[in-house]
């Protein structure tokens, strides 16, 4: 599947949404479910511009997962703290192919 690449700089900020790239964490796991503290993980990891940022963006994330259809909670996490999330059937297909246009889940 076709992954977003780090920026050039590490310190630069990435040109890929943020449905880009929660996507991209969520299909980098071998259940293609995260929870929501493991998808903030994952953004850091891969790109530094994030760690060093004020939280805000993790905002960000929560909205695009909350009010975009093609993010869906997949259950909650063993402890009971929080939901996994995952792709909506109707967009993974093409979300593993890097194309994370905007859309409504197809229902």
């Amino acid at each position: 599947p076709a992954a977003p690449r780090p920026p050039a700089e590490p310190g630069d900020k990435p040109p890929q949404s943020y449905i880009a790239l929660i996507s991209t964490a969520i299909l980098s796991s071998p259940e293609k479910k995260l929870l929501l503290s493991d998808i903030y993980q994952w953004i850091m990891d891969n790109y530094p511009y994030f760690k060093n940022k004020e939280k805000s963006w993790r905002n960000s994330v929560r909205h695009n997962l909350s009010l975009n259809e093609c993010f869906v909670k997949a259950g909650r996490s063993d402890n009971g703290k929080g939901h996994f999330w995952a792709i909506h059937p109707a967009n993974l297909e093409d979300f593993a192919k890097g194309d994370y246009h905007r859309r409504r889940a197809r229902r």
